[in-house]
């Protein structure tokens, strides 16, 4: 039957009886999205693997095959005794392998956890206990700086993980859309990251309703210029699945291969942090003939707005359309979409720029209001299920707002902002102290336990400050012991030792002494405002 070639198909039909007038209803699982691609375009051409890969090249293959590795993997963790809702750890670059995984593991009833491959053992050894996973698939490439970080089952991917199981059928799930299919661990106001639960439902509806608004379709070719680990390729991969578009994985950003994969492919959408636009433009500045993919690409950005200057760029020197997204991890991310619309036609490029650098109009089925204190609150089916084990911290995020404490819960996301007349949104500020660098989010906190961590800093404080081309720049002031001779470049490689590179401070500034208040708490807005004070906002 068609149900029973999907990974874990249902051992129920559906929900309720249609003879009795009970209506039906069916849970939504990542699994509608690769079940429809192998039903419809089963010899399609799913995805194109990254040639260089450490472990040897999936290299091109079709949506029959794909449902096929997806239902290998599920069966290889029924082999292993991994049960339902048992976590399954993966760190990796961009791959074949992942993509899959994202609907092997999760399709099967499990959770998969993907790891951020910029981490530093450490790190990645504490989400591993922290999730209990039982199992750790690892990138080659981080073999060697991963081997401290220990599992039940440990392995490196490659060949050896790609056969165990290729022709065993997986053992049948029962669909539950509130299950979580991923955890996904992000940075924020904390020491330690928190993993967000995100579940089937969570999922399905991000991607429906961002393909939609996308304009996701078969003729699509998609190239991963956003690391499928980062919220699961912001859910974007799952609607390029289920409308049987293709997959272009590029394992590492190079803003020339980037254009060099749009003309080879034929590429008409990509997802990327600001940094990564800028690497495009950059190359686009020394390439031979015409820019690739004009009329044609359009590019989604988040994780920081760009500058309009760089959204002007994009429209008027790569013929590409911008479209810009804010969200966030525990949102799946999708709350708001700007993209041009037709009363912006007649604008100029300049003044479209300006339209667009805006966060967004709600999404469809989400919505947003601004709190007393100026804080953007949220609602809708793309909010997580919690912090995995963490109640406390899902309670401080997810509650009714202080003006109306009997009414609704809302997703509180940390930042400030605005809404205009049109319902757009307008980032202003970060009440939470993350540093958005390069669209990854840095917890200061985190940064100044690594730091403070060398013997010779007595005190510190770490700020985001504006960067041309990161958009934020990690920078920490440090006050240190009397007597010491520590440089820059010593707190710098101390602090690598600790966290991932993107991670620690760009720039290290000697203080006499750091704002405080009256009880001891850093003034952390003090700091900051020397640096963004020709600004217009407070990020950037």
């Amino acid at each position: 039957s068609h149900t029973s070639a999907c990974v874990g198909a249902s051992t129920t039909p559906a929900t309720g009886r249609i003879g009795n007038n009970v209506p039906m209803k069916v849970a939504l699982t990542v699994n509608d999205f690769l079940r429809r691609a192998q039903e419809v375009y089963p010899e399609r051409v799913a995805v194109v693997d990254e040639p260089d890969q450490p472990a040897e090249s999936w290299g091109e293959y079709t949506y029959a095959e794909m449902a096929a590795k997806a239902r290998a993997q599920a069966a290889a963790l029924d082999q292993l005794g991994i049960a339902i809702g048992e976590r399954v750890a993966i760190v990796s670059q961009n791959s074949a392998r992942l993509l899959t995984a994202l609907f092997g593991v999760s399709g099967s009833g499990r959770v998969l956890v993907p790891i951020n491959f910029r981490l530093v053992a450490e790190e990645v050894k504490y989400i591993v206990q922290h999730c209990g996973a039982r199992v750790l698939y690892i990138d080659p490439e981080l073999d060697e700086p991963l081997a401290g970080v220990q599992c039940e089952h440990r392995f490196v991917i490659g060949a050896a993980t790609d056969a165990p199981a290729e022709h065993a059928e997986p053992s049948p799930w029962t669909y539950d859309e509130d299950a979580t299919a991923t955890i996904n661990y992000t940075s924020g106001t904390t020491a330690r990251p928190k993993g967000v639960q995100l579940t089937h439902r969570n999922i399905w509806l991000n991607a429906t309703t961002f393909g939609w608004q996308l304009g996701i379709n078969d003729r699509d070719v998609y190239l991963h210029t956003l690391p499928q680990f980062h919220c699961n390729g912001w859910g974007v991969l799952y609607a390029v699945t289920g409308m049987g578009a293709q997959h272009i994985i590029l394992r590492k950003i190079d803003g020339t291969e980037i254009l060099r994969r749009v003309q080879q492919h034929g590429v008409t959408v990509m997802c990327a942090a600001p940094a990564v636009a800028n690497a495009i433009l950059d190359a686009a500045g020394h390439w031979e003939g015409p820019v690739p993919g004009r009329d044609r690409v359009r590019i989604v950005c988040a994780g920081a707005p760009p500058p309009t200057k760089t959204i002007e760029r994009i429209e008027t020197e790569l013929g590409w359309e911008f479209i810009q997204i804010y969200g966030l991890t525990e949102t799946t991310p999708l709350l708001t979409m700007n993209r041009s619309r037709a009363e912006y036609d007649q604008l100029t490029p300049a003044d479209r720029a300006t339209k667009l650098s805006r966060a967004g109009a709600p999404a469809i089925g989400v919505e947003v209001r601004i709190s007393p204190d100026g804080e953007i609150l949220a609602r809708g089916n793309h909010i997580m299920g919690g912090y995995w084990a963490q109640p406390e911290a899902t309670a401080d995020a997810i509650h009714a707002a202080s003006d109306a404490p009997d009414g609704p819960t809302w997703f509180h996301t940390g930042d400030g902002g605005i809404i205009d007349d049109d319902w757009y949104v307008t980032i202003s500020d970060r009440k939470k102290d993350v540093i958005i660098t390069g669209g990854e989010n840095v917890s200061s906190i985190e940064v100044e336990d690594a730091v403070f961590s060398h013997p010779d800093v007595s005190e510190v404080a770490v700020i985001g400050v504006p960067d041309e081309k990161w958009g934020e720049m990690v920078l920490a002031l440090v006050v240190v012991a009397p007597g010491s001779t520590i440089t820059e470049a010593d707190v710098i490689a101390h602090t690598r030792t600790k966290l991932a590179h993107y991670k620690c401070p760009k720039v290290v500034e000697f203080r006499e002494s750091l704002a405080r208040t009256a009880t001891g708490k850093l003034q952390k807005f003090k700091l900051r405002e020397p640096y963004w004070a020709d600004m217009d906002r407070k990020v950037h």
